[in-house]
This record gives structure tokens, C-alpha cells and sequence, in this order.
């Protein structure tokens, strides 16, 4: 098979040269769901040209795989009419994420140029609540009923499944039009033909509801293992599908939302590279700003030690290493504990669990940094009087501040994103500098506290 930079440069080479037969011909021996993520990396003029030469079947599985500023721009330079028969071709669901992200008169304008039937669909796909199931189902599904024979139902699927979202499953649904299983075709395959479908159910199968949140759906998917679900109404009719690929999109973004909440920011909802400097740095301003006004504390709490610090200034010469191991140490467990929540590798009930892996992780991690700053402490006093006539005392505050404080920061780094959680609010919001910033002030508390505690008497 040609690789796709040179597939991409025929095709490129083919609609320059305005060679439309050529390019007719060249396309019609690809599958659309082949050749669409290769066709997505051409000049949004050449995409347009293919448009209105090509297919609408590769037309609409190109579209869906352009990011939406693009998909935007492109609609721009098709027709009218040419426009509106590309958002006609388009799947309900890929039309239906397409929508989503248009301001709300630029998407009326939009479903104004849809058919009766399609603008039907794409209503009803768009009244179910942001990032819910119902906003993702296609409607294209094949079903099949109990008392058929294997012939007659690969007889169905041949005869309706051409252009069906996914053959892969097909869903039993019985004369009212319940549903009763679902149906790998490879089952079909293998039996008799005269063999009942219902001889071929083991009852084993599981349903969304529309309103369900996509979350929801991505874990039942890991679950089960499945290639599509069926989403059903009230009366567990089936009113759509929902299939792996959706899912993977959902895990990507969920993952990507994830991640950018932990780095200290608001998710950003479009690519790093397209969206508006303007929004990044409000996206970004706001976590800085609290953040930074979380950090001003800092200097409170050290005001409150000024008269400590006064007299033992080589206390100050550690405060940036004691905040930092315990913020560190913070930030390792919340970004733990978040992604084994989000992967469903416990529940909220087992926090006490939790609590006290990180008890004694954190004990752990404490006495190995301590060990290592009462040892550094010790040698550099052997070859300089820095620390005074006093530096066991010294060592010994650090390293029982380490202990503390590495505990500390593990144990509010472990239990904030449960305590989120528990009120309803997303764990991945205790972001790494939100629990380094909380550990960096109470850390001080701690240092200076365990500090009066050693050199009472001595130093201070």
C-alpha cells in the first residue's frame, strides 16, 4: 500500500492540475474511512475542489476528521448548496459535535440548511445536555428480531447495512421493538443458517440511557469490552448506538482535560496551536491568580515567624527546600490518586484505604529525604561553621521537618481530589501547583513549630 505522503501528493497533484476524472477515478478504488484522515492534511482549497467533485460519502468522513476552525473555513468556500449537501451527508453524531461547537446563530443558520428529516434528527440529537450521551449517538443501527433465521438475518443486514454506522453488533429487539441482546455478526456467521437467532443469545448485554454522561459510557465500554452499545428510551427501546470510536475521542479529551486542570489551568477545549492567545491567557490567568494569591500566605505565615527567624537566620536558608519536598511530595499524590479515580481502580468508600497507603508511603518518603538533609547538614559542618556551633540541633529540626512535611503534603495531596469528588466538583481540579501552594504554607507552620520545639533554649 502507498504511504500517505504519497497518496496525499497524487491527490494534491490531481485536483492542481484540475484533473477531475483523474481524480475520480484515482479515489474510487479507497475505502472513504481509509483515505479521509489522509485527505484531512490537504490545503483547504484543495479539500473544497475535492468536495465538489468527490463522493459526499468521502466528502462527510473527511469533514469529521478536520478540526472545526477548519471545518468552518471550509464551509465558507463551498456553495450553498454545496454546503448544505455535506452537512445532509454528514453522520448524525459527527454532525451533532460539529454543531456543538458553533456560536448558537451560526448553528440555526446551519440547521436551516438541512432536510426536514435530518434537521428532525439533528434537533432531537441536540436537545439531550452538553456531553451526554444522546449528543454522540448515531442513529444508523441494524437490528434483527429473535424468531429469524441466521439466513434471513444476514439476507437484512445485506439488503439495509450498506450504510449503517457499525455491523460489527447487531441488536435483537423483539415485535414491540424492546430489546432483548445484542449480537456479534461474528456469531451469525459461524451457525447454521437455519438456525434460530434467539438459539444465539446469552442474555448478556448492557444499555445507555440518552442522558447519560459520556464518562459514564467510557467506562462501561472498558467494561464490557464492547464495539457499540445500544442507547435506549424509557421503555428500553433502542434509539441509537454508541460505538468505540466515539469513545476514543472521549478518552482523548477527557484525558487532555485531565491533564491541563493538573497543570495548573482551565481546559482549554480547542487544539494548543489554534485557539485564540487571548483566550489561553484568560484560560491560564485565572489559576496564576489564584495561585499567586494562595502564595502571598507564604509570606504572611513567615511574618508570623519573623522574631524566630531574627535570631536563627540559618532557618531561612532551608525554607525553600522544606516547602518544596512537601509540595512535591503533594503534587505525586494527587496526580496518583486522580488517575486511579479516573481509571475506576477505587471509590470514594475506599479512602480510608487510601489514607493509609499514603500514611505510610509518605512516613517512607519522609524519612528518606529527612535521612538525606540531617546527612548533608552533618557534612557540610565538618568543612565550614555555617551552621554553627548548633548544627546537630539544626539537622535534626530539618530532617524532622522533612518527615512532617513530606507525610503532610502526601496526605492533603491524596485526600483534596476525594474530598472534591465527594462534593460533586472534578478531583482534577486540586491541580499539582493548587496542593504545592497549600502544602508550601502549612509547611512553613510546621517547619518553624518543630523548630521552636529543637532549639528552644539554644537558637531560639
Amino acid at each position: 500500500m502507498p504511504n500517505h505522503a504519497h497518496v496525499r501528493a497524487e491527490i494534491g497533484a490531481l485536483i492542481d492540475r484540475n484533473d477531475l476524472v483523474g481524480l475520480k477515478k484515482y479515489t474510487a478504488h479507497w475505502l472513504a474511512k481509509d483515505l479521509a484522515p489522509i485527505l484531512a492534511e490537504l490545503t483547504l482549497s484543495q479539500l473544497a475542489t475535492l468536495f465538489r467533485a468527490g463522493s459526499q460519502e468521502l466528502a462527510a468522513t473527511t469533514f469529521a476528521h478536520l478540526a472545526v476552525a477548519d471545518q468552518r473555513k471550509l464551509l465558507r468556500l463551498l456553495s450553498q448548496e454545496q454546503a448544505a449537501a455535506l452537512l445532509n451527508a454528514l453522520s448524525p453524531d459527527d454532525r451533532t459535535a460539529f454543531l456543538d461547537e458553533l456560536p448558537l446563530e451560526l448553528a440555526m443558520q446551519m440547521l436551516g440548511m438541512l432536510d426536514p428529516d435530518e434537521r428532525k434528527v439533528a434537533k432531537a440529537l441536540l436537545a439531550y445536555p452538553e456531553h451526554s450521551v444522546g449528543r454522540m449517538m448515531t442513529l444508523d443501527f441494524v437490528t434483527a428480531r429473535p424468531e429469524w433465521t441466521v439466513r434471513q438475518s444476514l439476507d437484512y443486514v445485506r439488503e439495509h447495512g450498506y450504510d449503517r454506522e457499525t455491523l460489527n453488533i447487531i441488536f435483537v429487539v423483539d415485535a414491540e421493538g424492546h430489546l432483548v441482546d445484542d449480537l456479534r455478526v461474528r456469531r451469525l456467521l459461524l451457525a447454521p443458517l437455519d438456525a434460530q437467532v434467539s438459539t444465539l443469545l446469552d442474555g448478556n448485554y448492557t444499555t445507555l440511557e440518552p442522558t447519560a454522561d459520556r464518562e459514564t459510557a467510557l467506562m462501561l465500554f472498558k467494561k464490557y469490552d464492547r464495539v457499540a452499545l445500544p442507547v435506549v428510551d424509557g421503555t428500553r427501546k433502542p434509539i441509537g448506538i454508541i460505538t468505540v470510536d466515539d469513545m476514543l475521542d472521549v478518552a482523548e479529551a477527557e484525558a487532555t482535560e485531565d491533564i491541563q486542570k493538573l497543570g495548573g489551568t482551565e481546559a482549554l477545549e480547542e487544539p494548543y496551536t489554534t485557539i485564540a492567545l487571548s483566550r489561553m491567557v484568560r484560560k491560564r490567568a485565572s489559576w496564576l491568580v489564584v495561585l499567586f494569591l494562595g502564595e502571598m500566605l507564604t509570606a504572611t505565615a513567615m511574618s508570623y515567624f519573623e522574631d524566630e527567624i531574627a535570631r536563627a537566620v540559618v532557618l531561612a536558608l532551608f525554607v525553600p527546600l522544606i516547602i518544596s519536598s512537601g509540595g512535591n511530595a503533594g503534587s505525586q499524590a494527587a496526580t496518583l490518586v486522580i488517575r486511579a479515580l479516573a481509571l475506576g481502580e477505587f471509590k470514594l468508600r475506599d479512602w480510608w484505604r487510601v489514607m493509609r497507603r499514603e500514611l505510610a508511603a509518605g512516613t517512607m518518603l519522609g524519612l528518606i529525604l529527612g535521612a538525606i538533609g540531617f546527612l548533608r547538614i552533618a557534612v557540610w559542618s565538618q568543612f565550614t561553621n555555617i551552621y554553627g556551633p548548633h548544627w546537630l540541633l539544626v539537622a535534626s529540626t530539618v530532617g524532622l521537618t522533612l518527615v512532617g512535611i513530606v507525610l503532610w503534603g502526601s496526605l492533603i495531596g491524596s485526600m483534596l481530589p476525594l474530598g472534591l469528588k465527594r462534593l460533586g466538583l472534578d478531583p482534577a481540579t486540586s491541580s499539582a501547583p493548587f496542593v504545592a501552594t497549600l502544602v508550601d504554607v502549612t509547611g512553613l507552620v510546621i517547619y518553624f513549630t518543630t523548630a521552636y520545639a529543637v532549639l528552644h533554649g539554644t537558637l531560639l
